[in-house]
């Protein structure tokens, strides 16, 4: 859904920089530390070999493991895993609309010129993409062989970020593609740098105010935009979001049938195991299941997307 930004914020003469600590509105108990990152996501789909030739050949990930029925990729030079693939016999490609779960997971370049390589590799291998400008970042959406949305995208410094009172200012606005290009400074794309990372996981969800009590109130993210239409997003440590949520699937979504291509579930990674043991209280404490795998905990939000905590690496 695009919204350009004089369409949400007028002219935004009251536009001011936003400085660290002075957007977004903190849960009123658990804050995720400032150190939150997001791990990979684990998707169902339909054809193996098929998504790997688009997820390394269009996407620019590499294979970490590859077996019969399962794959985790990286980044070239990165052995940080972002996503896994699982085949599931049967399964059929995701819905073009009317499902509850996955908008699209986000992959975070390191720096500008990467992607200005990667929109030179979309424009050689003829790939359909769209293209955003959201003020805090500039991004290209694909659609992976199962329908499954993915963005690839790069922040703006965050001394370019602007709010207006406690609001984070986020839009759809067009990209300069020409100012990309000239940013990768004539150096083709040979994959996905080291330093890539998923950025955020934005969800079809049913409606936005349990959407906030999960994310924000129970989970522990900052709310950072919240008047763009029908949608919520949210951040830790001042990012503009590490989710995003929206009810643009519409009132009558349902989530996704056990056959269907989906995002089976996305990854939360805390500094350290005390962040893990706060998180399962606040869970529990606000009535949402908590389960444990191994050290790992196991929750979902109330739309049944699974969502895994863990400790991160110190990378």
């Amino acid at each position: 859904m695009g919204v350009n930004s004089n369409a949400i914020f007028g002219g935004a003469s009251d536009a001011e920089p936003a400085t660290p600590g002075s957007y977004g509105e903190a849960p009123r108990g658990l804050r995720l530390p400032p150190a939150t990152r997001l791990g990979p996501v684990r998707l169902v789909i339909s054809d193996l070999e098929r998504s790997l030739e688009f997820y390394e050949g269009v996407l620019g990930l590499r294979p970490l493991q590859r077996g019969a029925t399962r794959a985790v990729l990286a980044a070239h030079g990165d052995d940080r895993p972002l996503v896994e693939l699982v085949h599931r016999p049967g399964a059929t490609p995701a819905p073009h609309r009317g499902r509850l779960g996955l908008y699209h997971f986000a992959i975070l370049l390191p720096d500008r010129a990467s992607l200005g390589r990667f929109v030179g590799h979309l424009a050689e291998t003829n790939a359909s993409a769209g293209a955003a400008d959201h003020l805090v970042s500039e991004a290209f959406y694909l659609q992976d062989p199962d329908n499954l949305g993915i963005e690839v995208y790069v922040d703006r410094p965050r001394t370019e970020w602007r709010r207006i009172g406690r609001e984070l200012m986020m839009a759809t606005d067009p990209v300069d593609v020409a100012g990309l290009v000239d940013a990768a400074g004539g150096t083709r794309w040979s994959g996905m740098p080291a330093g890539t990372v998923m950025g955020h996981v934005h969800l079809h969800v049913g409606a936005l105010e349990p959407a906030a009590a999960f994310f924000c109130e129970a989970l522990g993210f900052d709310r950072t935009v919240w008047h763009y239409p029908g949608a919520l997003f949210l951040g830790a440590g001042g990012y503009h979001h590490h989710v995003g949520t929206n009810t643009w699937a519409g009132s009558g979504a349902l989530p996704p049938d056990e056959d269907d291509a989906r995002l089976l579930e996305w990854t939360i990674e805390l500094p350290d195991a005390a962040s893990l043991v706060a998180s399962a209280t606040s869970l529990a404490a606000a009535g949402y299941p908590v389960e444990r795998d191994d050290a790992d905990l196991i929750t979902h939000d109330p739309w049944l997307t699974r969502v895994r905590l863990r400790v991160g690496d110190a990378r």
